[in-house]
């Protein structure tokens, strides 16, 4: 590999404009990200067109100021390749940031490669952990995707299993809502979570008693409103943090079971988490509980939606011969396959 290779990595697949300048596989030269959950807040969740004309506004400024923070005077001449998330996503947001992506690789005349988001997330962990090496499982868990991933080698990658219906980090949001705590919910329940008591509440564990591995929330959202409904109706003091512990318990239990059993089936014991729930403080104390499995578990600026997991991505597969040209078009639900 070439460490002096340097990537220009865009994402913005939801709600974060996120521009990062990286060179090699892990030296990170600049690393910035525009945040818009002020803005989406008074809506308790994104608004996708709000959301695209936001990332309009921000992507530009973020582009020079990351070559700037990187000492980039020339990028036609000192950037390598450009690397965009192209999927999965809302639409118009991916649209801004595979425009932005093309004008600029044009405007350059520099080699770009659509990345897919959630393959992102997976390199996420190997900016602070060059020893991971395939296989191992990851686990990729956020706002919009809760899934178990086999990585065979990298751009080799076989879903295990995947949520039926919610992700982990939308039903966070939803009890967040229903309970009045804002959004967006994951980073409050958690912060309630820790003055709670767990076992108030026996909230039910999505798929228990399933020996495949498959995610379902809506089950664990609604035993929440309906809980919540029903101390309303008797005019009882809703405790807010046992809820939100109980909730939480459930929760994560649900993630570590299904990696349980996905590790049992694999005989793979090297484990990684990814995506925006991966800050969750339980689910990391968790996952560093397990004996026996060697965890991974990436910095908390690195859980969340960023240009720097985008770039690692993007540079791996350039390593690897992937390409893309001017015609790529984003792909709102784009599956993480092996290429």
């Amino acid at each position: 590999m070439n460490n002096k290779f340097i990537t220009l990595g865009i994402e913005t697949s939801c709600d974060d404009t996120g521009v990062a300048v990286l060179q090699g596989q892990r030296e990170v030269l600049a690393d910035l990200l525009s945040s818009q959950i002020k803005d989406h807040a008074p809506f308790g969740g994104v608004v996708p067109e709000f959301a695209s004309r936001k990332h309009l506004e921000a992507i530009l400024p973020l582009v020079k100021a990351a070559l700037k923070q990187a000492g980039i005077n020339n990028p036609a001449k000192e950037l390598d390749l450009i690397a965009v998330t192209a999927g999965p996503g809302l639409m118009g947001s991916l649209l801004i940031g595979v425009m932005a992506a093309k004008a600029l690789a044009q405007a350059w005349e520099l080699p770009i490669i659509g990345v897919n988001h959630l393959e992102g997330h997976i390199f996420a962990n190997l900016i602070r952990s060059p020893q991971l090496e395939p296989p191992f499982l990851c686990l990729i868990v956020s706002g919009g995707h809760t899934e178990i991933t086999m990585v065979r080698s990298y751009g080799d990658y076989i879903l295990l299993g995947e949520t039926r219906d919610d992700a982990a980090g939308e039903a966070y949001d939803k009890v967040a809502k229903l309970l009045g705590l804002g959004y967006p919910g994951g980073p409050v329940i958690d912060r309630r979570a820790k003055d709670g008591d767990p076992d108030s509440f026996s909230f039910p564990v999505p798929m228990k008693n399933h020996k495949e591995i498959v995610f379902s929330y809506s089950g664990l959202k609604t035993a929440v409103i309906w809980q919540v409904k029903d101390m309303v109706e008797r005019g009882i003091e809703v405790p807010l943090n046992d809820i939100c512990a109980s909730f939480q318990k459930a929760a994560v239990d649900a993630l570590i079971s299904k990696l349980e059993i996905a590790v049992d089936l694999t005989g793979i014991t090297k484990v990684a988490l990814s995506g925006g729930v991966a800050a969750n403080s339980a689910l990391r104390q968790n996952l560093r509980n397990k004996k026996g499995w060697d965890v991974f578990i990436p910095p908390l600026s690195y859980c969340t939606d960023n240009g720097v997991m985008i770039a690692a991505a993007g540079y791996s597969g350039f390593q690897r011969g992937v390409v893309s040209d001017l015609y790529l078009s984003p792909d709102p639900s784009w599956r993480l396959t092996s290429r």
